[in-house]
């Protein structure tokens, strides 16, 4: 009689096994699934030049008050808040520093793309023109200390929109700055109409408008959107 081969035999005691000796498939499954998240968490500590054990504490804060009252906020910004110690601050305050610097390069450069790419295709062309305004109304110039005031918005944001209609209410001369706009006139001219900006302010430079480029970055302020600043001796500061 012939002897049954090494395979069959392996096979034979692998059916012998207890169910339970078995790797289940959904603790296989939750498994896979935990070094698929820890190599994300891993990663985006990374981007933002934190510890992995920084990034989790980051992630238990936003679970608290500190994401309810402020939902997006950054991880450095966040664990500068809540800094355990100087030291904390100091690294979270160097970081944040450091990353701002490179954004706000990216973008300053991509802003020199657009406007020699906008010289080259289309020279002498209005850039923005909002409706029965005679001038463009956008200045492409940086923030600078005219005494005027500067608000710096994005679009669907319901609180900028009420900051610049109070603003223009006030009567005082007033730059807008729109973060986000990606250099696209067509969104400053559409959110200066659902607004409702005056084009006559506009024409006569009461209100400018502006493509932010990354100038809110390059102030440094901290907060959140809608922010009314000023210059006051010599350093930008936001308003009440």
């Amino acid at each position: 009689m012939q002897r049954p081969s090494f395979l069959a035999a392996a096979l034979m005691v692998a059916l012998q096994v207890p169910a339970w000796a078995q790797p289940a498939p959904a603790a296989q499954s939750r498994t896979v699934q935990s070094q698929v998240e820890r190599s994300q968490d891993e990663r985006l500590a990374g981007d933002w030049g934190l510890r992995g054990e920084e990034w989790t504490r980051y992630r238990e804060l936003m679970e608290g008050p500190l994401g309810i009252y402020t939902p997006n906020l950054d991880p450095l910004t966040a664990l500068g808040m809540e800094a355990r110690s100087d030291e904390e601050r100091r690294r979270y305050a160097e970081l944040q520093v450091q990353a701002e610097a490179r954004r706000v390069e990216k973008l300053l450069a991509y802003q020199r793309a657009y406007d020699e790419a906008w010289q080259r295709l289309h020279p002498g062309a209005q850039r923005v023109n909002l409706p029965d305004a005679a001038s463009p109304g956008i200045a492409r110039t940086a923030v600078g200390g005219s005494g005027r005031t500067a608000v710096f918005v994005r679009d669907g944001c319901t609180p900028c929109d009420q900051a610049v209609q109070r603003l223009q209410a006030a009567g005082s001369p007033f730059d807008v700055y729109v973060v986000g706009s990606r250099a696209d006139d067509a969104r400053i001219r559409e959110w200066a109409r659902r607004v409702r900006i005056d084009p006559d302010k506009v024409r006569n430079r009461q209100i400018t408008l502006n493509h932010d480029g990354g100038r809110w970055l390059s102030l440094g302020l901290p907060g959140e959107l809608p922010a009314t600043v000023r210059q006051v001796e010599g350093r930008w500061q936001r308003l009440p």
